[in-house]
C-alpha cells in the first residue's frame, strides 16, 4: 500500500514552518550541504540512544535527515540475534567484527546503518507503510518527513489516546503490513508504539535498524511473535477485545507453510499442538521480556 502525500494545507503548514525557523548546520550534516543533498537545516526533531533527526529542506521538498550515534548500548548477544546470517562486503571485515578490533567495531557498526537502509528500500519498493528512503551518504539516512493532518512532524503511537473503533482499524492495518513484510521477507524485530508514527493517513513504521531476514535468521520466529504481540497489547487496552487474538502464531505458521500472501484472510485464531516444552526459549523468552521493559522505561523517561 502506497501513502498518499500531504495535501495542499499540510505543505503550506510545512512552508510556514521552513519560512519561519532555520538553524546552523551540525557538522554530521555539513557534508550533505556541501555535497548539494541538503539546502537548509530547520530543527532538531528528536534525539535518542541511536541517532538524532533533523528536518531538512531539500528544494521544494521538506525531509528528516537521522544521524546514528555510536551504538553503545546494544548487548552483544543482542546484536549478534539480530545480526545473525548479514552479509559483508569481504572476509577481511568478517574476521575484524568477529575479533572486535576497531576496525571490526566501525565495519559492525556501517552495517547496522546500511541494514536500515537496505530494509527501507526494499519494504518501500513491496509497497510497505515506512517512510520513503532518499539517500545515504556518510553515515545520515535522507528519508521522507512523516506529517500529520495538520502537516505538524506525525506522533509516535505511545503518544496517542486512541477510540475502541480506530484501536481496532489502526490494530488491523499493521498486522497487514506485518504479513506484508514477511512476504517481502523481512522482519522489524523491535516492532512496538516507539517506532509507529501515527500519519495523516494512518500508521508509518520506522526505526529499522535491527531488521532480520525472515528466512536466514534462526530467531525470525521469536522476532516476529513478539512484533506481533506487541501490537496487540498496546492496542488491547483500547479494544480488550484484541487481548484474545493470536495472529502472530497463525501467520508464522501460514509462513512456514508456504501459504502466506498479501490478502491471506487472517482470523487470529490458532490452535497450538501438545509438544515437549523448551525450557532454554522459555529462559531466552524472558530475558528478552525484561531487556525489553527495561528498554521501554527508558524510552518513556526519555521521551518525558
Amino acid at each position: 500500500m502506497q501513502r498518499k502525500g500531504c495535501g495542499p494545507v499540510a505543505r503550506r503548514a510545512l512552508r510556514r514552518t521552513v519560512q519561519n525557523s532555520a538553524m546552523r548546520a551540525p557538522p554530521r550534516l555539513q557534508s550533505l550541504v556541501d555535497e548539494g543533498l541538503i539546502d537548509t537545516v530547520v530543527r532538531q526533531l528528536m534525539s535518542g540512544k541511536e541517532a538524532m533527526v533533523y528536518v531538512v529542506r531539500c528544494g521544494d521538498e521538506t525531509r528528516c535527515a537521522k544521524i546514528y550515534k555510536e551504538a553503545t548500548q546494544r548487548s552483544f548477544r543482542q546484536a549478534v540475534d539480530y545480526t545473525e546470517n548479514r552479509k559483508v562486503k569481504n572476509s577481511r571485515q568478517a574476521r575484524a567484527m568477529a575479533k572486535g578490533t576497531k576496525f571490526g567495531r566501525q565495519a559492525q557498526e556501517a552495517a547496522w546503518q546500511s541494514a536500515e537502509v537496505d530494509a527501507l528500500y526494499r519494504l518501500a519498493g513491496a509497497g510497505v507503510r515506512v517512510p520513503q528512503p532518499f539517500n545515504f551518504h556518510d553515515g545520515v539516512l535522507l528519508m521522507e518527513l512523516v506529517v500529520d493532518a495538520d502537516g505538524d512532524a506525525a506522533p509516535r503511537l505511545n503518544d496517542v489516546v486512541f477510540s475502541r473503533a480506530d484501536a481496532l482499524a489502526h490494530h488491523a492495518t499493521l498486522v497487514a503490513e506485518v504479513v506484508r513484510m514477511l512476504c517481502a521477507g523481512v522482519i522489524h524485530g523491535d516492532l512496538s508504539e516507539f517506532n509507529i508514527l501515527l500519519a495523516a493517513d494512518g500508521p508509518v513504521i520506522i526505526d529499522l535498524p535491527q531488521a532480520v531476514d525472515a528466512a536466514g535468521n534462526n530467531h525470525a520466529q521469536r522476532m516476529l511473535l513478539r512484533d506481533v504481540n506487541n501490537l496487540r497489547d498496546f492496542f488491547g487496552k483500547f479494544a480488550p477485545a484484541l487481548l484474545a487474538t493470536d495472529f502472530g502464531e497463525e501467520i508464522w505458521s501460514l509462513y512456514v507453510a508456504g501459504v502466506l500472501s498479501n490478502d491471506y484472510p487472517l482470523t487470529g485464531r490458532f490452535a497450538r499442538t501438545a509438544g515437549a516444552v523448551d525450557l532454554g526459549g522459555v529462559l531466552r523468552e524472558i530475558d528478552d521480556a525484561r531487556a525489553e521493559d527495561a528498554a521501554r522505561r527508558l524510552r518513556i523517561a526519555t521521551a518525558s
